[in-house]
């Protein structure tokens, strides 16, 4: 009876050390963006994705005005395409890059880093970057919490974060 006593002590302990060491949420869980066009091209985005938690973009959090951004939190955003494509009517090789974008006064950029696996902006060279494009931004009445991606059968990629949209076509 003792030994039994001793036994269920024992696994209640470890049931509570792994109840105490079960990782926790992260702020900025990792997210992924899917799709496959027409022309058999498949686009595959992974971020991670920041809530705004009453913050406004451009104020309190990124994108700020002339400023580099990994287009996400934590590990820069990595864009892959499985074929060479046209971004906006300009040529990208088939690959993986950092994708980033650059806010202005004229608009926004966005940039394709050959530098892939990367933490943030802070290790970002220009000297690395694959292609530079200018893309639309428009803003929504409708906010969105948390930062998120989608791509459209025909090769529109959009960013979407608050109010900010920030679209480029794939093709």
């Amino acid at each position: 009876m003792k030994q039994l006593f001793i036994l269920a002590f024992a696994l209640t302990g470890l049931v509570n050390i792994n109840a105490q060491t079960a990782p926790k949420p992260k702020p900025s869980p990792a997210a992924e963006a899917t799709a496959v066009l027409s022309n058999g091209t498949a686009i595959n985005i992974k971020y991670s994705q920041p809530s705004l938690k009453g913050r406004t973009p451009g104020k309190e959090v990124e994108p700020m005005m002339g400023k580099i951004w990994r287009a996400g939190a934590n590990d820069a955003t990595v864009f892959e395409i499985s074929k060479d494509v046209k971004v906006n009517g300009q040529s990208l090789p088939a690959g993986k890059y950092a994708l980033f974008t650059l806010q202005n006064e004229e608009g926004t950029t966005v940039i394709f880093n050959k530098t892939w696996k990367q933490w943030g902006a802070f290790q970002y060279k220009q000297a690395d970057d694959a292609l530079r494009v200018k893309a639309k931004q428009t803003v929504s009445a409708e906010s969105s919490e948390k930062l998120e991606y989608s791509i459209a059968n025909n090769g529109l990629v959009t960013l979407k974060w608050g109010t900010i949209n920030i679209a480029f076509t794939v093709e």
